[in-house]
């Protein structure tokens, strides 16, 4: 099963942004863990801080993968077209958030993408992208 993770806008500061929100680990670290423990998966990452870039990705990848994890970051409330080019790919994507982002700012409480996804995981750190995998696994 080939699965890519794709996170928005400053998620590359992951283990050095707001720690007490989203923690002391890299992404990049935390990913490595995500490929040992699941070597079954043919697991790849790609991160942005910049909206087209991610939209690009997704059509590049939304017809050849099994499944999509996607933190939009800030982009989730803001961005129709990250949201139409979820629709517009055949490939199942989950929307993944580290914090709760309905105990944030009230603006962060509306995704503009959820619509387009088959769920979607907030407020369960970076084990909400684990719990992503298994839902993909036996689905």
């Amino acid at each position: 099963m080939k699965i890519i993770i794709i996170n928005g806008p400053n998620l590359n500061l992951l283990g050095k942004r707001e720690p007490e929100i989203y923690g002391n680990q890299s992404f990049e670290d935390y990913f490595l863990t995500l490929k040992s423990k699941y070597p079954e998966l043919e697991l790849s990452y790609f991160q942005s801080n910049v909206e087209g870039e991610i939209i690009n990705k997704i059509h590049e990848v939304g017809f050849e993968c099994d499944a999509i994890l996607l933190n939009a970051g800030g982009y989730t409330h803001t961005s129709v077209a990250i949201s139409d080019a979820i629709a517009g790919v055949s490939t199942p994507v989950l929307e993944v958030h580290i914090s709760n982002i309905y105990k944030r700012e009230e603006f962060r409480h509306k995704s503009i993408i959820t619509k387009e996804c088959v769920g979607m995981i907030s407020g369960l750190g970076l084990r909400g992208y684990e719990l992503g995998l298994q839902y993909f696994l036996t689905t």
